[in-house]
C-alpha cells in the first residue's frame, strides 16, 4: 500500500483514481501529476515501482497544497471572515447557507433536522 501525503491510497485502483483519495487532488490535478511523472493512464498503483511512488510524492509535495495544510488554510479563511464580521462570516457563525440559498424551506443539510415549534399546531 502506497502512502502519499499522509494518506494510504488504494493499491488495486488506477493511479489517477487513487490520487483523488488525497484531500485537495481532484481529477484534473491527478491527471496533471501522472503526466508530469510520466505514468501511463491505465497503470495501477500496485504496478508502480518504489522510484515512481517517490516521484509522485515529491511532485505533490513540491507543486500542490494538500491534506493538513489545505484544511488549515480553509479553516483560517473561514475564521478570518467570522472575525471581520462580514455577511459571509455571520452566516458561517450561525451555521446557515453562505452562498445565497433560500432558508425558508430546504437548507436542512446546513441547519440540521427540523425542530418543532411549541404552540404552532391548532
Amino acid at each position: 500500500m502506497a502512502r502519499i501525503a499522509g494518506v494510504n491510497i488504494p493499491t488495486n485502483k488506477r493511479v489517477v483514481i487513487a490520487l483523488q483519495y488525497i484531500h485537495g487532488i481532484g481529477p484534473a490535478f491527478a491527471k496533471q501529476i501522472t503526466e508530469k511523472v510520466g505514468i501511463p493512464a491505465e497503470r495501477r498503483v500496485n504496478e508502480l515501482s518504489d522510484a515512481e511512488v517517490i516521484q509522485v510524492r515529491e511532485a505533490i509535495d513540491r507543486d500542490y497544497q494538500v491534506e493538513g495544510d489545505l484544511r488549515r488554510e480553509t479553516a483560517m479563511n473561514i475564521k478570518r471572515l467570522m472575525d471581520l464580521g462580514c455577511y459571509r462570516g455571520l452566516r458561517h457563525r450561525r451555521n446557515l447557507p453562505v452562498r445565497g440559498q433560500r432558508t425558508h424551506t430546504n437548507a436542512r443539510t446546513r441547519k440540521g433536522p427540523a425542530k418543532a415549534i411549541a404552540g404552532k399546531k391548532k
